[in-house]
């Protein structure tokens, strides 16, 4: 089975209900509207891509629908069926990870260690009980090596490995233990083309192995090549969610930059300098999650 066969393979079936599914979330803090009435979902097998700038609420939206925060108000569904997460860890029992920019590692222990943090295989009996090495290694191996990673030792510092790796690992580690959506914050924020590359072709690798991604970015280079669809949040609200196929990526950052917003300010800076400015071009030179 070639690679886009086995992509069409996972592809959603129709009428099956989605891996979670956002219905009206609203929340507040305080007297603040962090979330107004903001629905969207994900299903088997898609990415999709939450953008948004600053303060849009993408991060009070992942928390939501990962337990960390619950919602004022709306319904949360996973599978179809409504659910409630009292927890981070009530979302991980429904399948629901996220992976954050901190990762939650550890960069003096070794890969694997990190790899089963909290989690570690046992070997021996009662209190002569010990983690056994070996076979968090073995593991570790090959769960990275079916999601295209291959390290020869993963008894090294997790912190020797670049940033792009160590973002792959923890969306393995999320996989392995049974993670259905991933959801990853801001991924590539601080990586380079190179390191951006590397995470954006695992993305691609886990969503063709049947895994829903919730990708959090404001980068629209990152974003397309690998998005099925976009939505976008501004100050609590969400804009609208688009497919791929309904848009170019110059229109994209249109509307999660404001195209409006975005003329007006050209043409106040013609007044102010007195010199003409070219209209923002659409983005160019996307990451690929191929090269």
């Amino acid at each position: 089975m070639t690679a886009t066969d086995a992509s069409r393979a996972e592809a959603p079936r129709a009428g099956e209900a989605p891996l979670i599914e956002a219905r009206g979330l609203t929340k507040y803090f305080g007297s603040v509207i962090a979330l107004n009435d903001v629905s969207l979902h994900v299903r088997r097998g898609e990415v999709l891509c939450l953008l948004g700038d600053n303060g849009a609420g993408k991060s009070t939206l992942i928390k939501t629908l990962s337990g960390v925060h619950p919602a004022d108000s709306g319904q949360l569904l996973v599978d179809g069926q409504e659910v409630t997460f009292d927890s981070p860890r009530d979302a991980l029992h429904n399948g629901i990870a996220t992976v954050y920019q901190d990762l939650a590692m550890i960069p003096l222990m070794s890969i694997s260690r990190n790899f089963f943090l909290g989690s570690e295989p046992t070997g021996g009996w009662g209190p002569f009980r010990t983690i056994d090495l070996k076979g968090a290694d073995r593991v570790t191996r090959d769960a990275l090596k079916e999601m295209g990673i291959d390290l020869r030792d993963t008894s090294q510092p997790v912190g020797t490995l670049s940033g792009g790796e160590r973002q792959s690992v923890a969306i393995a580690r999320a996989i392995h233990f049974g993670a259905k959506v991933v959801i990853l914050d801001e991924p590539t924020s601080a990586l380079g083309v190179k390191e951006a590359a590397v995470v954006l072709r695992f993305i691609v690798q886990a969503r063709d192995q049947g895994i829903g991604v919730i990708l959090i970015t404001h980068n629209v280079n990152h974003a397309y090549p690998v998005g099925d669809r976009f939505s976008i949040l501004d100050r609590g609200r969400l804009k609208g969610t688009y497919a791929k196929a309904d848009l170019t990526p110059a229109e994209l950052l249109e509307h999660m930059g404001g195209g409006a917003e975005l003329e007006e300010l050209r043409h106040e800076l013609e007044d102010v300098t007195g010199v003409e400015t070219e209209p923002p071009m659409p983005p160019t030179g996307y990451v690929s999650p191929h090269q």
